[in-house]
């Protein structure tokens, strides 16, 4: 397979800069998620890996060789649409052989590796239909076999399953992995659903406004956010975010939630861990809905909290929780806690917060960047 490297991509479109100096490894047989919201530059991106759109500034490389003047053909990938973009008169096996066909490739040959595909891809019983019978979930497996049978460097996923309803997505998604794992294959995907990129990714590069702001595992995106953006646009319900004053308490750092009477003392490690951008007051306090326990009894280190909002989901609640007023807007500060279905509250009610210590994000105001 392959190993990818982007160093200081940027790519313009007349006056809109949407690669801003992307710098990004991909590792042989890898398989990187591109994540972010719509018009972030993700897609832009993996179309310059493509050599479908030419970086205004910077080298990629693929296997340390420069493939920026290389057309598509030549840079030995392989591109699955959003769209399957199967050609409709022509049958399953059609589909699948076409690459091969069109660089003329013998015929026993093809008819091996078109067979070994449809067998990983459990297409086999199906070769012989057209693409107008199919479900969207095997013109799905049709797409990506067309890819796999050309045996690329590399593969490259827009959005794949932007188009299959929730249940087919599932399916799909545990089938990608599964290949990818099998075939061992350098794979790049594109997609703005974070459940997606969590379950699929070995890395997940996360990318707002053309910057990359962060790469790493699922478990470090999610858990060790590096800026505001990827705090808050990562996890469902999405993070806590809560402007605060760092001052100090007797001597001792403290934070203040602004516009309500909240206090927290910061633990021994939280205080050893600040560094000179806490020096500014103003900051933003972070934490996850299932980071807060809630409960009846104001025993300890608690917050009180008003009831605002239940949403039962089944196998969750989710409360929303008024801890106070803003002073300019007269809206109300919420607080999103996730509890277990059988803790029963009343709207009105007032409960009690406990917040996990070692899953508190802190985060500068002004640059955004995380300070802990």
């Amino acid at each position: 397979m392959a190993h990818i490297k982007l160093q200081n991509i940027i790519k313009r479109f007349g006056d809109v800069v949407a690669v801003k100096d992307f710098n990004l490894e991909v590792e042989d047989k890898e398989f990187v998620v591109f994540l972010g919201p719509s018009g972030c530059g993700k897609t832009t991106t993996l179309r310059l890996i493509a050599g479908l759109e030419h970086p205004d500034e910077g080298e990629i490389l693929i296997d340390g060789h420069l493939v920026n003047g290389l057309s598509p053909a030549d840079r030995d990938i392989a591109f699955v649409f959003q769209f399957y973009a199967l050609y409709p008169h022509l049958s399953v096996y059609d589909n699948i052989a076409f690459p091969l066909k069109a660089v003329k490739v013998e015929k026993p040959e093809i008819e091996e590796r078109v067979k070994k595909v449809a067998e990983i891809l459990q297409l086999t019983d199906i070769l012989n239909r057209k693409p107008s019978v199919l479900s969207g979930g095997e013109m799905q497996r049709v797409a990506l076999g067309r890819a796999m049978v050309r045996q690329p460097k590399v593969y490259l996923l827009d959005e794949p399953m932007a188009n299959l309803d929730a249940k087919l997505r599932i399916d799909t998604r545990a089938e990608i992995k599964r290949l990818q794992h099998e075939i061992g294959a350098t794979t790049i995907f594109v997609t703005h659903d974070q459940v997606e990129a969590m379950s699929l990714a070995d890395r997940i590069a996360v990318i707002h406004q053309g910057v990359l702001q962060q790469i790493g595992t699922p478990h470090e995106v999610y858990n060790k956010p590096k800026s505001l953006f990827v705090a808050g646009f990562m996890g469902m319900p999405a993070m806590n975010l809560l402007d605060v004053e760092l001052t100090s308490r007797e001597g001792k750092p403290a934070l203040y939630l602004s516009h309500t009477d909240v206090q927290l003392e910061l633990s021994p490690w939280q205080q050893s861990n600040l560094n000179a951008n806490s020096q500014h007051n103003d900051c933003i306090l972070g934490i996850r809905p299932e980071h807060i326990t809630a409960s009846r009894e104001s025993v300890g280190r608690k917050i009180a909290a008003d009831v605002h909002l239940i949403e039962p989901l089944g196998s969750v609640n989710i409360l929303d929780l008024m801890l106070g007023t803003h002073q300019k807007t007269q809206e109300p500060i919420l607080l999103r806690v996730r509890t277990h279905p059988t803790f029963n509250a009343d709207i009105g009610e007032t409960i009690w917060l406990d917040f996990d210590d070692d899953q508190m994000h802190l985060f500068d105001s002004g640059t955004e960047q995380a300070i802990w």
